[in-house]
């Protein structure tokens, strides 16, 4: 499933061939993604010119402007299997590309094989949408500290794992990044949330931070199908330290790296470099 980085990765691939450019044609193929596209999505859209593409957790917001300024917002989710990317125009059409946005010589093809993903029409600000309001903080955001990390946690008998990827504590820490972010900290997965140091927390929130700026950095991971918005893979996956790595050696220490099930997720850690 695309997390944060996948999403950056895309956001920024995508960027300079959209942004300041007229949509000037929507083709939807398949409007039965998680929420289905409205019937009136292509007229909304058609002929809006992009003024910024930005991110919000796992969500790209596509601004879009009128001649009499601000219309609204395109938002899109990759869901499970999703991507977003720069194709020729007159690229041949493949079994799960579902839209079409043109603009110009640049087509924008969103393809989705499971089908999880969502493409949205919305006015107004974006978090006051019901997918994106109730929201946590940023990873990247300067709020996003230990101490926040702490105090979150102090009500919480929840496992770190599980609570590190709860957007409504902080977005975008999906299932890879929390196993290797609670690796590089040092901290077991399965230790309640509420019992971490705040100490600890400084140094969860800062391995979180960095994991996931090194991820965007290489292009996100690519265990299947991910694609950025160039159609390159992802490279991050070529530094999982545990994340996918049962049953080989820690190169930290040389102790086998184990996996268990947390909330119907595999969760990978090193038994020794993670015992507490």
């Amino acid at each position: 499933m695309p997390e944060l980085p996948e999403v950056e990765t895309t956001r920024r691939g995508i960027a300079p061939h959209l942004v300041g450019r007229r949509i000037d044609r929507v083709i939807v193929r398949d409007r039965r993604l998680r929420w289905p596209i409205p019937e009136d999505f292509e007229r909304r859209v058609r002929g809006l010119t992009v003024t910024a593409i930005d991110r919000r957790a796992k969500y790209l917001l596509i601004d879009c402007a009128d001649t009499a300024g601000h219309a609204g917002w395109v938002i899109i989710h990759l869901g499970m299997s999703g991507s977003l990317r720069v194709v020729a125009p007159g690229a041949p059409v493949l079994p799960h590309d579902h839209v079409d946005l043109i603009a110009g010589d640049t087509v924008v093809r969103l393809r989705d094989p499971r089908r999880f993903g969502a493409m949205m029409w919305h006015q107004g600000a974006p978090e006051r949408h019901a997918l994106i309001g109730h929201l946590g903080l940023e990873p990247f955001d300067d709020a996003f500290t230990g101490a926040y990390l702490h105090r979150m946690a102090q009500r919480r008998d929840v496992a770190v794992k599980p609570f590190l990827m709860d957007h409504k504590v902080v977005v975008g820490v999906g299932n890879i990044y929390a196993s290797e972010a609670l690796y590089r900290a040092g901290l077991r997965p399965t230790l309640v949330a509420r019992r971490v140091s705040a100490v600890r927390c400084d140094r969860l929130a800062s391995e979180v931070r960095t994991v996931l700026g090194e991820a965007i950095e290489a292009g996100g991971s690519t265990l299947r199908d991910f694609v950025g918005g160039s159609g390159e893979p992802g490279y991050f996956q070529m530094r999982h330290a545990v994340y996918d790595r049962e049953g080989e050696a820690c190169g930290r220490c040389g102790a086998i790296i184990r996996r268990i099930v947390q909330g119907q997720r595999s969760t990978f850690f090193c038994p020794d470099c993670q015992r507490r």
